[in-house]
């Protein structure tokens, strides 16, 4: 059973979808090519062991387009997501799935956010219902997925949302500082600030 949603009409949910860069961990603009480049935003990986602890269900939804580019090769990624399950499960939280697409931005392919198909086939290998999903994520691309998949979406001012919030400065979709912050808001928990 999860702790209660405290925001109206999320009461239902039972999924958290995160957006990877910029969310968990911070963005590059030249792209997360090694595991040593991976570096979890302060606060983040508390947060999902509290979504954890609190009986979410939680799925990582990520446009990994470094792979098309040859920036970096399938090994090298696993490695990437490696590191980042086992430093969440060092802080007491549990991913249970990971989902990214592969393609670049020219490839017209169904699974590049903000097309839906990445959280449709967590809905296929789940049997999910994404009415009772919420992805939280740092871009328009993270949100017009989830809209197009029949979730619900949040946005985070890290990474890329100071400037998602520029282009729309008024989403009407809850906004939060960052992951922490909405973890907090979302579980009702008074949990105290992780020290820097």
């Amino acid at each position: 059973m999860t702790a209660g949603i405290g925001l109206p009409g999320f009461e239902a949910i039972d999924t958290i979808l995160l957006d990877r860069d910029g969310v968990i961990n911070q963005d590059s603009p030249d792209f997360i090519k090694s595991p040593e480049e991976w570096r979890p935003l302060p606060g983040s990986l508390e947060a999902i062991a509290r979504l954890s602890q609190a009986g979410y269900k939680i799925i990582v939804i990520s446009n990994q387009s470094g792979l098309a580019r040859g920036l970096l090769d399938q090994k090298t990624l696993d490695a990437i997501h490696d590191k980042m399950l086992r430093e969440v499960s060092c802080a007491g939280g549990h991913i249970e799935a990971i989902y990214y697409c592969p393609h670049g931005p020219d490839d017209d392919c169904p699974c590049r956010k903000p097309k839906p198909g990445l959280l449709h086939q967590f809905a296929a290998d789940f049997h999910a219902d994404l009415n009772r999903a919420l992805l939280i994520g740092d871009s328009w691309r993270d949100v017009e997925a989830a809209r197009a998949a029949g979730a619900k979406a949040v946005l985070v001012k890290t990474g890329k949302g100071q400037e998602a919030l520029k282009q729309q400065p008024n989403p009407g979709i809850p906004v939060f500082d960052n992951l922490y912050q909405a973890t907090y808001v979302l579980t009702k928990n008074k949990i105290p600030q992780p020290l820097s």
